[in-house]
């Protein structure tokens, strides 16, 4: 978020001076909210910037104090606590802080910020009939998150002042002692629409929340009031709070300038240079013949995963919504449908097998997004690297190829079996397939076999409360219903069962 100062500073505090540390150390700090999807595709991120010499540093925000204890804080999710953390750190890098320092501003920012929320109704995602949630009339969920996801608890929905009292009661409860570490009872405050709650309800929740502070002896700085961190027509709110010292303080009041945030005057500053240009893709080679027929047939499996995606959109949105954000149903639609185009671009251009699972991999993460993106895009990946572009078509080096493919989102997903996820139904069916292929079954009858296996599993997870993942903050709501990763992977399977079921010039040597 790009910030600058203007030459004088805030006029009601002493501007902070930073120690004389080095600004040497260039590179970058990447900042997004605590969910796992962004965790992974930051994380992947970073680790190829790293292998290119780029000094890359995280920074995840986790200001939400429904989802975690206060000894878990690390483990909340990110909500409306973004705006605050980025906008300090930006002008942390703005100011000509290092990397190092930017890091330490932001994590200290992070440390410092708090936010509660509340949900009257859920959003409706674009194309979608029937709201994500609903909340009964006259009462209120608390604790929602910003990707749709419903509240944790519900109370009796209060008037106004009722509700502010509710968020800043919670946010409060871990006000850090005073006169301790350079707070002083100055706040920087953020009252948040999500999307259907206007400006003259937000306003009137919010002289509610200034009065209050004003009781409780606290200094309210620059506080903002507005739509800034929406979750597209959910009606609702919620309140952030910010606990500054002098540093703190000094770059939440400098002015910015960007397409989202814009506050006070900023002043020119000489253009910079030194970005570098990068050639995305490499030319592909082409695989032997051999590889290239592999290549084709793989292209015409993930075509078929494609068309099973958008067959069953809207039962796997169905599924999602009621403990997560509903939106795996169009993430698997985005993710499949991504991976094929490129799958059929790169056979197109004469790839072999391996080339075209990298290139299919990294489409379906690209368009995805998400924690299912960033997995299953590394799963083909993986599964790639055990084959190559010289080589036959050798049905145990693709089983091989699919092992390898799931120790990768074990490794990157961290799920076990039994955490209701995507791995309950991937761990049966790739035992499943591994025994049935040595004990001497085609690798089209060894799929039908392991994919009826994951079905079974998938259907398991219904009695399962979520333990990892968004539904996990969600406990119970979950026991009763199969989790939605573990059910689409298992559709994908049968999916890819009839494909390889499908007489093709391919069938003798996938045998």
């Amino acid at each position: 978020m790009p910030c600058a100062e203007t030459s004088s500073p805030h006029p009601r505090r002493p501007r902070y001076s930073p120690s004389s540390a080095p600004r040497t150390n260039q590179g970058g700090a990447l900042g997004f909210g605590n969910y796992a999807g962004d965790v992974l595709h930051f994380g992947q991120a970073a680790e190829q910037l790293r292998a290119e010499g780029v000094d890359v540093r995280i920074v995840t925000v986790s200001d939400d104090i429904a989802s975690d204890t206060p000894a878990n804080s690390a483990q909340r999710r990110g909500i409306a606590g973004d705006l605050l953390v980025f906008k300090i750190a930006g002008a942390a890098a703005e100011d000509g802080l290092d990397l190092d320092e930017v890091e330490r501003v932001a994590r200290r920012a992070n440390a410092r910020t708090r936010s509660l929320g509340v949900a009257f109704g859920g959003c409706t995602l674009p194309g979608a009939d029937h709201a994500l949630f609903e909340v009964p009339d006259r009462i209120m969920a608390m604790g929602l998150g910003i990707h749709g996801e419903p509240g944790i608890s519900e109370a009796p929905l209060g008037t106004a002042a009722e509700v502010a009292d509710a968020l800043l009661e919670g946010v409060l409860e871990e006000e850090p002692q005073r006169e301790v570490d350079g707070y002083t009872g100055r706040v920087a405050v953020l009252l948040n629409g999500l999307g259907a709650t206007k400006y003259e309800e937000l306003f009137v929740v919010y002289s509610r929340v200034a009065e209050r502070l004003d009781q409780l002896g606290l200094t309210v700085v620059e506080p903002e009031v507005g739509e800034h961190v929406t979750s597209l027509d959910m009606e609702g709110l919620s309140l952030t709070i910010t606990f500054l010292d002098a540093e703190l303080e000094q770059y939440w009041t400098t002015p910015v300038d960007t397409p989202a945030f814009r506050r006070g005057a900023v002043t020119d500053r000489p253009a910079r240079t030194g970005l570098i240009d990068a050639d995305e893709a490499a030319a592909i080679v082409p695989g032997s013949a051999e590889s290239q027929a592999l290549a084709g047939r793989l292209t015409e499996v993930i075509r078929a995963m494609a068309a099973c995606a958008v067959e069953n959109v809207t039962r796997l949105g169905d599924l999602d919504a009621i403990a997560g954000d509903g939106d795996h149903g169009h993430g698997m639609v985005l993710g499949t449908s991504g991976a094929a185009s490129a799958a059929e671009a790169a056979h197109a251009a004469g790839a072999g097998a391996r080339t075209l699972l990298a290139r299919a991999g990294a489409a379906w993460s690209e368009s995805a997004g998400g924690t299912s993106g960033a997995l299953w895009g590394s799963a083909l990946a993986a599964m790639g690297n055990a084959l190559s572009d010289s080589g036959d078509a050798d049905p145990d080096a693709l089983v091989a190829g699919v092992r390898r493919g799931a120790e990768a989102i074990l490794r990157l997903g961290g799920a076990t079996p039994g955490d209701k996820t995507m791995v309950d139904s991937l761990v049966p069916f790739v035992d499943a397939l591994t025994t049935a292929r040595a004990a001497g079954a085609s690798l089209s009858d060894a799929w039908a076999g392991a994919s009826a296996a994951a079905a079974t599993a998938a259907e398991a997870t219904s009695q399962i409360v979520a333990r990892r993942g968004r539904a996990r903050t969600h406990g119970e709501r979950s026991l009763g219903h199969p989790d939605p990763g573990a059910t689409s992977f298992a559709l994908l399977m049968a999916a890819v069962a009839a494909e390889l079921a499908l007489p093709t010039s391919m069938t003798g040597e996938l045998s």
